[in-house]
């Protein structure tokens, strides 16, 4: 008789995984019929196309909702990631600033594979982040994007600052407009608390609008209904977010 290869296992093995997670298959094309979405579920393509931007934003503030009252969802990661492991149908994108109080995924109470999400000082807009938003909107499906900044964001400080350090000069340079347009009273600089926080709202504000502008892509996807772009501020000393 002739050996088995010693390959033929494991394509075996990869095989009969396909075919049992054959709804995770990284194939954004063609027609699916919708599944309800279930809270905790791990997000398929069904699920996604279920889902509409305002049931989207829905789910995102429910989320948050059990994360600032202590109550986020039990998840089987490790089943999660095999679920996932051929393809992932995220139903949201969020935009965040990388301060370590504030991961998407534990605001919004979401697992693996819900969330597309680009993370940079200050939540600011580049074309590197539209081209990711682009392929998470058109290409992946996913159906709103949010803007999320946050209380005692040490890049929108820097900005009040005038901060000058190396590469992180020209991110804060991107924060300055919202600095120049809040008009809050007292002292312009992060000494001023109330004035930190508008900045950082207005610096939400101008990215939702930067994305809007820079992509005619995505606005032309908002104007049809196709996706929504919000902007939000999580507070890190409660847990919750505002929109």
């Amino acid at each position: 008789m002739m050996k088995s290869l010693p390959f033929i296992r494991p394509i075996a093995l990869a095989l009969t995984l396909a075919c049992s997670l054959s709804y995770a298959a990284d194939d954004h094309g063609g027609t699916v019929k919708p599944e309800p979405y279930a809270v905790g579920k791990t997000m398929s393509k069904a699920i996604q196309a279920s889902i509409t931007p305002d049931a989207a934003l829905d789910i995102l503030k429910n989320g948050n909702q059990r994360f600032a009252a202590g109550k986020s969802i039990k998840r089987n990661y490790k089943k999660q990631i095999m679920q996932t492991g051929l393809g992932q149908y995220p139903f949201a994108s969020v935009v965040a600033c990388i301060d370590s109080r504030s991961a998407p995924e534990q605001v919004f109470d979401q697992g693996i594979g819900d969330l597309f999400v680009a993370r940079v000082a200050g939540n600011v807009i580049n074309s590197d982040i539209l081209g990711s938003l682009e392929y998470a909107a058109k290409a992946a499906g996913s159906k709103v994007i949010v803007v999320l900044g946050h209380t005692q964001c040490g890049a929108v400080k820097g900005a009040c600052d005038a901060v000058q350090l190396g590469n992180l000069t020209g991110l804060l340079d991107k924060i300055k407009p919202a600095v120049e347009a809040t008009k809050t009273s007292g002292e312009r600089s992060s000494k001023n608390h109330e004035f930190v926080q508008d900045v950082a709202h207005e610096n939400v504000n101008n990215s939702v609008q930067k994305i809007r502008e820079m992509s005619p892509l995505l606005k032309e996807m908002e104007e049809k209904g196709q996706i929504k772009i919000v902007g939000a501020m999580y507070d890190v000393g409660t847990g919750k977010v505002t929109w």
